[in-house]
């Protein structure tokens, strides 16, 4: 089962490589007890009879994923959002991309947690394939401070040396992981 928000953003930018994707942009934002969860790509998109059955758990096209039988990463995103009072949205065209939104209180007992950012954005950025991927971080402490922060997947993989062997993996999760705590 899914252990934290993270796990949804993951299955949802894996569909977004997937699905041809040259740009993905996430935004992770935190502020009065909320996070709100955007990711908009520019792979193949969907008509509207696809996103239907995109959200429906017992459909697959069996392409995609050859082995599964159902596809359960849209319609399990929408299950907890909804048990934790949140709200969310798909938008999708053909030919030009899909945008996921989603938005819950952390302070409601059936959200989610926050998770391990840093280590949730390095295995985003190490999926194969050749798409660039912008991230976009900031949260708000009441009466404390203003986080805010950015990584783009082409200038960590030029800093680290790339993003395959485990030296480079540990230096970019060093710099994801000083950009949060900052």
């Amino acid at each position: 089962m899914h252990r934290d928000f993270g796990d949804y953003v993951l299955d949802i930018v894996q569909n977004a490589v997937e699905a041809g994707a040259r740009n993905i942009g996430l935004r992770i934002a935190e502020s009065d007890g909320r996070v709100e969860v955007l990711v908009e790509d520019d792979g193949c998109g969907m008509d509207r009879d696809e996103l239907s059955r995109a959200l429906d758990p017992f459909h697959t096209d069996g392409t995609k994923h050859a082995k599964r039988k159902v596809g359960l990463g849209l319609p399990f995103m929408v299950q907890a959002v909804e048990a934790a009072g949140g709200t969310w949205s798909v938008e999708s065209e053909k030919g030009k991309g899909t945008r996921v939104r989603f938005a819950f209180h952390l302070g409601h007992p059936d959200a989610p947690p926050v998770g391990d950012l840093p280590g949730l954005v390095l295995s985003l950025m190490a999926f194969e394939g050749g798409y660039e991927l912008e991230v976009a971080r900031t949260r708000e402490t009441p009466g404390k401070s203003r986080l805010a922060w950015s990584a783009r997947r082409s200038e960590l993989a030029e800093a680290a040396g790339g993003l395959r062997d485990a030296e480079s993996l540990a230096l970019a999760k060093a710099f994801l992981e000083s950009q949060e705590a900052d």
